[in-house]
C-alpha cells in the first residue's frame, strides 16, 4: 500500500524559542520512504534527535517570528497482519527490557485505575483476545466528539466522560491493556480516511509470536478509522506527552494546520 502525505503548519512567535516537531514518517522496516521532502523557514538552529524507541526522529529548532512548515512524503506500507485474537500474551519476566517501560503507569495512562474494572468486564479473556474485546468496547461505549477534550485530559478523565478524540481513545486502550499486565505504548501515526483529517493516533500492543520467538508490536486503533495495512508511523511513547507533534519551550501560536493523507 502506498501513502501520500501532505503536511502544512504555520505558527507565530514573539521572541526566540526553542521548538520540537516530530511529524515526519519513520525510517523503519515496515514501511519505506519512497520519497520526502522537508520545507522550513530560516532558523537559529536546527538538529535531528532519535525519538522514543528509535522509532522516527525529532526536530529540536530556535524559532522567532511568524514560521511555516511543508512537509510531502510518499510512503510504502508493508507491514505483517497477523491475527492478534489468536496471540498469547508474555509474562512480564518474559518480556524484552524495552517493553517492560509499557507495563507502568505514564501521565495519561493511569493503568492502576483501571485493573478492578478489567477483571469484571474482560474476564476469561487473555491476550489478543482479550486486547480485541477492549479496543471494541472502546468503540461501542464512547463517542468520537471533536473538541471534547484538551491537553490536560487523561485515560480516566476520558473513561468518565466516554467521549473524545483519537488521543483519549488510544490512551484507554493503553491504559486498558497496561491494566491486563499487557505492554501497550501511544502511537503517533497518519491514516487515510480519518475524519477530520488530522495526526492521528492509536495504540501499539506486544504481543507474543505464535512461533515462541519473543513477541512483537501491533498495532490497534479503539476509533475504527485507521486500518493497519496503510498507516504510516510518525513515533511513540508512553503517552502523547512522548510524542506531540509539536513541543515549545516558551510561548507559541499555532495558527494553521493541513493534514492531507491518501492510499493508493
Amino acid at each position: 500500500m502506498t501513502v501520500k502525505i501532505s503536511v502544512r503548519l504555520l505558527f507565530e512567535l514573539t521572541e526566540p524559542t526553542d521548538t520540537m516537531l516530530q511529524f515526519e514518517a519513520a525510517a523503519i522496516p515496515e514501511q519505506q520512504i519512497i520519497s520526502a521532502q522537508t520545507r522550513m523557514g530560516r532558523t537559529a538552529h536546527c538538529a535531528r534527535l532519535a525519538a522514543q524507541d528509535n522509532i522516527g526522529e525529532r526536530l529540536m529548532l530556535r524559532l522567532d517570528g511568524k514560521q511555516a512548515i511543508d512537509y510531502d512524503a510518499v510512503i510504502k506500507v508493508d507491514r505483517k497482519l497477523p491475527d492478534i485474537s489468536r496471540m498469547a500474551a508474555m509474562m512480564p519476566h518474559q518480556l524484552p527490557g524495552e517493553a517492560v517501560q509499557y507495563l507502568l503507569d505514564s501521565r495519561y495512562c493511569l493503568a492502576d485505575k483501571f485493573r478492578s474494572f478489567v477483571d469484571s468486564e474482560f474476564e476469561g479473556k487473555r491476550g489478543g483476545a482479550q486486547i480485541i474485546a477492549m479496543r471494541d468496547w472502546i468503540e461501542d461505549h464512547f463517542t468520537y466528539a471533536p473538541g471534547s477534550s484538551n491537553s490536560d485530559t487523561a485515560a480516566l478523565d476520558t473513561f468518565i466522560e466516554r467521549r473524545g478524540v483519537c488521543r483519549d481513545y488510544a490512551h484507554v486502550m493503553v491504559s486498558l491493556a497496561r491494566a491486563a499486565g499487557i505492554p501497550a505504548r501511544y502511537c503517533s501515526v497518519y491514516a487515510p480516511g480519518v475524519d477530520p483529517p488530522d495526526f492521528h493516533a492509536v495504540a501499539e500492543v506486544f504481543l507474543a509470536d505464535p512461533d515462541g520467538n519473543g513477541g512483537t508490536w501491533h498495532l490497534v486503533d479503539a476509533t475504527g478509522m485507521a486500518r493497519a495495512h496503510e498507516t504510516v508511523k510518525i513515533g511513540v511513547g508512553r503517552d502523547a506527552a512522548d510524542v506531540s507533534f509539536m513541543t515549545t519551550f516558551g510561548m507559541a501560536e499555532l495558527t494553521y494546520k493541513d493534514v492531507q493523507v491518501t492510499a493508493s
